[in-house]
C-alpha cells in the first residue's frame, strides 16, 4: 500500500481540488448513513412499544462530553414521543418515512458529488501517463530502442496503461472512500459500545491476514502477466511487417505455431491471476458472515447478561452499522487485488519513464556557425561501452562547406553510424565532431537538427495526406511552398494524379504510392526544410531504374549549393562527389575523387569492378 501512495504521489498534485472535494463528499456520505440509520431505534422503541420510558427533554448546554450521545438519544426519543402524542402513530411514521428519504437524497446527492470529482482525477491521470509515455519515447535516444521491442512499447503504452486505469486508477476512489466509511463506523461503534467494539477490531485484522495471503503472489503474477502480453504483441506486430516475406517462404505454420505456444503461456498466467482475483468476493463475503455471527452471538451474550449499558434495540443499531462496514471492507479487500495487479503493470511503464537519455543538451549552448566546415576528430564509437567491439574506430575527416561527400563500404564498415553521430542520435566515445570550431555536443539539438536534411533508403513517411507529410515538421509552410518544393523533387506530376490530389492520404507508411514515389515525397519534404547539410543514407538503392532517374534528378536540385553527405550503394551515384572515403571495419581505409581511387586499384577500385559485373 506505500507503493501505491508513493505512485500517486507523482501524479496527483496537480488535481488536489479535486481529491479534497472527493473527501469532504466522502466524509459527510458516511455521517448522513448513520442519520438514516437512527430512525431505527425509536422505530423499535416507541412505535411498536417496545419502549414505554416518559422522556423528558434535556437543555443542551447541561450535556458534557461524557453525557452527549445519550443526552443525544434522549432528546431524539422525546421529540418523536411528543410527535406521536400530537399527530399520532400514522402521521409520525410518514414524518420519519419523508425524514428517511430526504437524508437519503442527500446522501446520494452527495456520494455523486464524491464521483463527480474523482471523474477528472481518473481520466486525467491516465491521460498524464499516457503523454509522459508518448514525449519520453520521443525524447529517448535511438540506442534504448535498439534493444527493446516495439511490440513491448506498444503493449506499455496500451495494455499496460489500460490495466492501470482498471485497475490502480478506479482503486483510488475505493481508497479513499472505503477507509472514510469504516473510520466513521467504528467511533460510531465505539461511541455506542467501546467493549463490544474492541471485540470486533481484534477479528478484523484475522480476516485481513487471510485475505493477505491469498494475494500475496498476484503482483508477481500479474508483472509476469503483463511482460509475456508485451512479448505476445511484439510477435503479431513481427508477423504483420513480416507477412510477405513469411508467405514467399511457406512459413505460416511454425509462425502459428509460435504465437499459440506464447499465447497458451500468457491464458495460464492470466488463469492463475484471475482465479486468485476471482476468490476475493466469496472469501471477503463468507468472512464477514462469520464476524457477524460471532459479533451477534457475543454482544446477544452481553445484553443477556446485562453486561453492556443499552438494549436490545440499540444492539440492532450496532449490528446495522457493523453491517455498513462489511461491504466497504469486501471491496477495501477486491481493491488491494486491484491495486497490486496495477502495480505491476506500473513497474512496467516505469521502466520507460525512468529511462535516463545520456544525450542531453548543455546547460549553457552556444550559436550555431556553420560557415567553414564539418570535422570529424579522430572520433571512435561503440554502441555499449562494456563492448569491445568498436563500430568506428579513431576517424578523422573533414567536410568543407558546399561540398559532397560520399560514404562507401560493405555492409555493417559502419557508414551509417558514422552519419547519425552528426545530428547526434549518438555520442562519440571518444574524439570529437565540430561544426567549424564548435563541438556539437556544445549545442542545442533542436538548433543542430535544424541545419539538416534527412532522406533515408526506406521513405519513412506518415498515415496521412500528401501535403502532412510534405509540410512534416514546417507547420507554417504555405501551399505555394509545398507546391514548388514538390516540383523541385519531381512530384508535382503524380500527386496531381492522385484522387484527391494534394488532399489525398497516402495510408499507412505510403502504402498507397509506389517505392519512387514515396521518396520523392520525402525529398520534397528535405526540400521545403532547405537545410544547409543533406544527408543521403542509400536513399536510391531500393529502386528501379526509372524510378530512379526520377528521384536521382530531383536530389540534383536538392544538393545544389548544399554541404551533402552522401552514404552510396550504387556507385555510379557518386562518380561527381567531391570526396569519397572508403570505410572498411570502422575505419577509413581511402579517400579521394572518383578517378583517384581507380587510380589506386584498391577497395574502391574493386568496388566499382563489382558493379560492372
Amino acid at each position: 500500500m506505500k507503493d501505491f501512495f508513493r505512485a500517486f504521489r507523482r501524479f496527483l498534485p496537480k488535481y488536489k481540488w479535486y481529491i479534497l472535494g472527493n473527501i469532504a463528499c466522502n466524509a459527510i456520505a458516511p455521517l448522513l448513513n448513520l442519520l438514516a440509520f437512527s430512525l431505527l431505534i425509536p422505530i423499535l422503541r416507541v412505535l411498536f412499544g417496545i419502549d414505554t420510558t416518559a422522556y423528558h427533554f434535556v437543555p443542551w448546554s447541561e450535556l458534557s462530553l461524557s453525557t452527549l450521545m445519550s443526552g443525544i438519544q434522549n432528546n431524539f426519543n422525546y421529540a418523536v414521543t411528543q410527535m406521536i402524542g400530537a399527530y399520532g402513530v400514522s402521521k409520525s411514521l410518514l414524518i420519519l418515512a419523508l425524514y428517511l428519504v430526504a437524508i437519503t437524497l442527500l446522501k446520494v446527492s452527495v456520494q455523486y458529488a464524491a464521483s463527480f470529482f474523482m471523474i477528472p482525477v481518473q481520466t486525467g491521470v491516465v491521460r498524464d501517463i499516457r503523454n509522459q509515455l508518448n514525449e519520453k519515447v520521443l525524447g529517448l535516444n535511438l540506442a534504448f530502442f535498439s534493444g527493446e521491442r516495439k511490440g513491448d512499447l506498444l503493449a506499455r503504452i496500451s495494455g499496460d496503461v489500460n490495466e492501470l486505469q482498471h485497475s490502480l486508477i478506479s482503486s483510488l476512489d475505493m481508497m479513499i472512500k472505503n477507509p472514510l466509511i469504516i473510520l466513521v463506523s467504528l467511533i460510531a461503534m465505539l461511541i455506542i459500545s467501546p467493549t463490544l467494539t474492541l471485540f470486533v477490531m481484534l477479528l478484523l485484522p484475522v480476516a485481513g491476514l487471510v485475505m493477505g495471503r491469498i494475494g500475496k503472489r498476484l503482483k508477481r503474477d500479474s508483472l509476469e502477466g503483463q511482460t509475456k502480453w508485451g512479448y505476445l504483441i511484439s510477435l503479431f506486430e513481427e508477423t504483420l511487417g513480416g507477412l510477405r516475406v513469411i508467405k514467399a517462404f511457406h512459413a505460416e505454420k511454425p509462425i502459428q505455431d509460435r504465437f499459440e505456444g506464447q499465447n497458451e503461456e500468457f491464458r495460464t498466467i492470466s488463469r492463475h491471476v484471475a482465479s486468485r482475483q476471482a476468490l476475493a468476493h466469496p472469501v471477503s463475503e463468507f468472512l464477514g458472515t462469520v464476524t457477524i455471527a460471532v459479533v451477534l452471538w457475543f454482544g446477544g451474550t452481553l445484553i443477556f447478561h446485562n453486561s453492556v449499558g443499552f438494549d436490545a434495540s440499540t444492539f440492532i443499531y450496532y449490528l446495522v452499522i457493523f453491517y455498513s462496514i462489511i461491504n466497504p471492507a469486501k471491496e477495501f479487500s477486491r481493491a488491494s487485488y486491484d491495486i497490486r495487479k496495477g502495480m505491476a503493470s506500473l513497474a512496467r511503464i516505469d521502466e520507460v519513464l525512468s529511462a535516463v537519455n545520456p544525450i542531453q543538451d548543455p546547460e549553457q549552448p552556444r550559436a550555431i556557425r556553420f560557415e567553414r566546415e564539418i570535422r570529424y576528430d579522430h572520433v571512435s564509437f561503440r554502441y555499449n561501452n562494456y563492448d569491445d567491439h568498436w563500430i568506428l574506430r579513431d576517424v578523422d575527416l573533414t567536410i568543407p562547406k558546399g561540398k559532397t561527400l560520399a560514404i562507401v563500404g560493405e555492409s555493417g564498415s559502419g557508414k551509417s553510424t558514422l552519419v547519425d553521430l552528426l545530428p547526434r542520435f549518438y555520442d562519440v566515445d571518444e574524439g570529437s565532431i565540430r561544426i567549424d570550431d564548435t563541438d556539437i555536443r556544445e549545442l542545442r539539438m533542436h538548433d543542430l537538427r535544424m541545419l539538416m536534411g534527412n532522406v533515408n533508403q526506406e521513405a519513412i513517411l506518415f498515415n496521412d495526406t500528401v501535403r502532412a507529410n510534405v509540410a512534416f515538421g514546417n507547420a507554417n509552410a504555405t501551399d505555394e511552398e509545398i507546391v514548388a518544393a514538390c516540383k523541385v523533387a519531381n512530384a508535382d506530376d503524380f500527386i496531381r494524379e492522385l484522387s484527391e490530389g494534394y488532399e489525398t492520404n497516402i495510408g499507412d507508411r505510403g502504402s498507397k504510392l509506389s517505392g519512387g514515389q514515396r521518396q520523392r515525397l520525402s525529398i520534397a519534404r528535405a526540400v521545403l526544410k532547405d537545410p544547409d547539410i543533406l544527408i543521403l543514407d542509400e536513399a536510391t538503392s531500393a529502386l528501379d531504374t526509372e524510378s530512379e532517374r526520377l528521384v536521382q534528378e530531383a536530389l540534383e536540385h536538392l544538393m545544389r549549393g548544399r554541404t551533402t553527405i552522401v552514404i552510396a550503394h550504387r556507385l555510379s551515384t557518386i562518380v561527381s562527389a567531391d570526396q569519397i572515403i572508403v570505410l572498411h571495419k570502422g575505419s577509413i581505409v581511402e579517400r579521394g575523387t572518383h578517378e583517384e581511387l581507380l587510380a589506386q586499384g584498391r577497395y574502391y577500385a574493386r568496388l566499382v569492378a563489382m558493379q560492372k559485373l
